[in-house]
This record gives structure tokens, C-alpha cells and sequence, in this order.
């Protein structure tokens, strides 16, 4: 096997183990911005368990995280809590960051 070769395969198992880590990220900071919305708006115990469950579902709607974005900004829109757009993003954003911390470290 030639070093270029190696040197291929090794950029291979880099992407794979980073697409891994932006999944479980992804997944763990919608598990955070849910229970974040949850409190919010006052859902608790099994109900909140089964909110993350519904928001950790819609971010299989499409690419990227308008999907959750969306459905969070309803829901806070139907049960009347005020956040903002912005803070509702900068939450998401500061969520992804703790998960990553928290997937990093295992």
C-alpha cells in the first residue's frame, strides 16, 4: 500500500469518525433545547420525556436544524412563552456546544 493510499484511508476515518460525532452531537443537543423548551413551558416529568422524543423526530423532517428551530418556535408560539428568535437560536447554538463537550468526553 503506497503512502497515498494510507494517506487516503486515514482522511476516510477522519470524516467517519467526524460525521459520527456531528450526529451524536446533533442528537444530544436535541435532547438539551428540548428540555430547555420543556421547562419553558411549564411540561414536566413523562411529558417532557416524550417533547424531546417529538423534537429529536422532527429534525428528521429535512437537512439541517430549521426543522427543529420550527417546531420549538410553534410550540413556544401556541403555549404563548416569549423568547425570541434570537434567543432561541443562541440557546440551540449554546446547547450544540455543551453536547459536543459532553459526546467528546463521553
Amino acid at each position: 500500500m503506497s503512502t497515498f493510499d494510507e494517506r487516503e484511508k486515514g482522511f476516510e476515518k477522519k470524516f467517519a469518525m467526524d460525521q459520527e460525532l456531528k450526529f451524536k452531537s446533533e442528537a444530544r443537543r436535541n435532547k438539551l433545547i428540548a428540555a430547555w423548551a420543556a421547562e419553558k413551558m411549564g411540561i414536566t416529568g413523562d411529558d417532557a420525556a416524550a417533547y424531546a422524543k417529538d423534537v429529536q423526530r422532527a429534525d428528521f423532517e429535512e437537512a439541517g436544524d430549521e426543522d427543529v428551530f420550527r417546531k420549538i418556535r410553534k410550540d413556544f408560539d401556541e403555549k404563548g412563552v416569549s423568547v425570541s428568535d434570537d434567543e432561541l437560536r443562541e440557546t440551540m447554538l449554546e446547547k450544540l456546544a455543551e453536547a459536543i463537550s459532553q459526546v467528546e468526553a463521553g
